[in-house]
């Protein structure tokens, strides 16, 4: 099986684990309320975010949906124009598809994002869910491969200068 349909199967388990985990918390914890997952690390904690990071753009429910969208769609382009073809990059893209996604579910069903895991040692950062770690994971992969593979193995080589040309008059 090639490494793009694995990818593609690791994005949709991870989708279904989002929304599982998403699901699971709405029955069992009460908005707000909090339940130890490990112990001084991290905890539960029932939020309802109405924006995205950091609730950012609070309240723009369809501007979220949108932009997440457009992003969602530019890179399925690129893996299905085959720009990116390294499997680092499709596993990149296909996290950051997932996790987009499962927030989209969330906006366009609850018309918020549900988000459940709390750092307990940074009580500033905000809660998160499994949408946004491969959201968050697959930018960073993404970064890697940018900076690392591209160039060598997914670039396009265009012509250098214009030697080629056919002279007028010269």
């Amino acid at each position: 099986m090639p490494f793009t349909a694995l990818s593609a199967l690791l994005g949709l388990a991870l989708l279904a684990l989002d929304q599982w985990v998403k699901h699971y918390i709405t029955l069992t914890l009460p908005l707000g309320e909090t339940r130890p997952l490990l112990p001084g690390f991290v905890e539960w904690k029932a939020v309802h975010n109405y924006g995205a990071a950091w609730s950012s753009f609070s309240g723009q429910r369809w501007l979220l949906v949108a932009a997440t969208g457009l992003i969602v769609l530019a890179i399925l382009a690129l893996l299905v124009r085959r720009v990116v073809r390294h499997p680092l990059g499709t596993l990149a893209c296909c996290l950051i598809i997932s996790g987009g996604l499962g927030n989209i579910l969330d906006r366009v069903r609850l018309g918020y994002v549900v988000d459940m895991f709390h750092f307990q040692f940074y009580e500033s950062y905000p809660v998160f869910n499994v949408a946004d770690m491969c959201i968050v994971s697959g930018c960073v992969l993404g970064l890697a491969y940018y900076q690392w593979f591209y160039e060598k193995y997914d670039k396009k080589e265009k012509p250098h200068g214009n030697a080629d040309a056919p002279s007028h008059g010269t």
